[in-house]
């Protein structure tokens, strides 16, 4: 069952347009797999906040065994991963290194499982007085789909890593490798199977959370009362703060524009700081600088989120 549709975006970069289609891709394949089950539940686009720190789910399935989660990752050309978990992906001839999509979305699991956890008690039955297991004790699995168009060296590739990826066509026969579900099997018929369930009124329960968690950071048509604007999740922070890479001046020196783009200029050392860096949010390297009057804005070319660095 599809509780929630990829949220479409204004994007603009070709990066960021690419990155909406390869989500799009892999929300055509878990519809087509999964908008008739009864016990799967899909959340595509799930963005929550918990603990003051905010993550944004690609997809996200529920099922009675626990969870999977699903990076989303468009990439053309080559795709390496050295001894070290070190990614690298080609563009034309031209080799860059770029976040682990892996480690990415454990930090969301994380995150989400420590926000399942404090809220337990108020998510999950009691049976016969006695309270069900918690979240720990469940299935919590991660795959990373990429662009079909890609090319994988799993030769060269830890199986560490290789485990977790997999193309977009192929998506749907890794969850169910993942899941194990048999349909045409009930449980309680099946001796081998050791994994604790949830009931269906706690799938409901929990879904019911998450969707609630939705609502606070997504647009709806039942809390907007102005006509519906397609829905930017553009995460802008308050400004950082800029200094001298050299002697860390944070005030006395002189904005410049050069060869490579914006940079400090110290009153004090004489050092120029550039103002690019990869992104504070996803630590992309796909970041560029732009300029609006006085202010300057760092803005990530694969999350779209933007940060304010002089005003």
């Amino acid at each position: 069952m599809i509780l929630k549709d990829k949220t479409i975006i204004n994007a603009v970069s070709p990066t960021a347009k690419a990155g909406q289609k390869q989500e799009q891709d892999v929300a055509f394949f878990l519809r087509r797999a999964f908008k008739d089950h009864k016990k799967v539940f899909v959340i595509n686009d799930f963005k929550f906040t918990h603990n003051n720190e905010t993550a944004q789910i690609d997809h996200l399935i529920i099922y009675p065994y626990g969870f999977v989660l699903i990076e989303s990752k468009s990439i053309k050309g080559n795709v390496k991963v050295n001894d070290f978990e070190e990614w690298s992906r080609s563009l034309g001839s031209q080799w860059s290194g770029m976040p682990s999509p892996i480690k990415q979305v454990e930090l969301q699991q994380k995150l989400l499982r420590e926000l399942l956890y404090e809220n337990r008690e108020s998510i999950l039955s009691k049976l016969f007085g006695i309270k069900q297991q918690s979240f720990g004790m469940r299935c919590w699995d991660s795959v990373c789909a990429i662009s079909s168009n890609a090319i994988i060296d799993r030769e060269n590739m830890p199986k560490s890593v290789s485990k977790y990826l997999v193309k977009t066509e192929f998506l749907v026969d890794k969850l169910k490798e993942v899941m194990k579900l048999k349909d045409s099997i009930v449980k309680k018929l099946n001796p081998f199977e050791t994994r604790p369930d949830f009931s269906e009124d706690e799938l409901l329960s929990i879904t019911s959370f998450l969707m609630s968690q939705v609502k606070q950071t997504t647009p709806t048509l039942e809390n907007i009362t102005e006509p519906l604007k397609p829905y930017l999740p553009v995460a802008t922070s308050e400004q950082t703060s800029i200094e001298c890479k050299n002697c860390h001046e944070k005030s006395d020196y002189l904005v410049k524009s050069g060869r490579y783009g914006y940079f400090i200029k110290c009153n004090k050392c004489d050092t120029n700081t550039p103002l690019k860096t990869p992104c504070l949010s996803c630590t992309s390297k796909s970041t560029k600088v732009s300029k609006k009057q006085t202010t300057y804005t760092l803005q990530c070319c694969d999350c779209e989120s933007s940060t304010v660095l002089i005003q």
